[in-house]
């Protein structure tokens, strides 16, 4: 009778582990991945966005070459589409490398282009290419992102002539 008494409780005590192993189990999943915002400084904007291991970039636009002066009325010069693809592209590889990450990390991209007033108005995808290759698929940074490139009619501020946003994911 003992016997069958103590193989009756351990057969409870499976059976709750299983059940609460399984409330568990649900429980992080209706949870879902952690969420954390990364916003520097007073941007109405993340800089970025990590859910659970992928890190959600907002639109980089370039850094002008020169900045303009108000009090003298001089405007910025922004340069072109290489240059300010540089600048994009140092951009988010410095963004990624505060996270963690590095460029090959980069699963998806998607680039925002207006036409160069300097080009009579057509888009410089060469140019921002050029620089492209220089960051994706070299012999130290192999990793090519899936990508989109568009021309857009205009961007948020003038004087840019892209916005580029990536995905990365962090290896396990």
């Amino acid at each position: 009778m003992n016997l069958k008494r103590t193989i009756s409780v351990v057969a409870q005590a499976i059976s709750l582990t299983i059940v609460m192993a399984a409330l568990n189990g649900i429980a992080a999943a209706q949870s879902g991945p952690a969420v954390k915002h990364i916003q520097p400084g007073t941007s109405a904007i993340a800089a970025a966005v990590w859910v659970g291991d992928t890190l959600y970039v907002s639109g980089q636009l370039p850094s002008p070459v020169t900045p303009a002066v108000p009090d003298k009325g001089t405007a910025a010069v922004w340069g072109d589409t290489k240059t300010q693809s540089a600048s994009v592209f140092g951009k988010i590889e410095t963004l990624l490398k505060e996270q963690g990450l590095g460029m090959g990390d980069v699963v998806m991209m998607h680039v925002y282009m207006v036409g160069d007033p300097a080009n009579g108005g057509k888009l410089d995808f060469a140019g921002m290419n050029a620089v492209f290759t220089q960051f994706f698929g070299t012999k130290e940074q192999p990793n090519k992102p899936a990508r989109s490139t568009v021309q857009v009619a205009a961007l948020a501020a003038p004087g840019p002539l892209l916005e580029v946003e990536v995905i990365a994911v962090k290896s396990k």
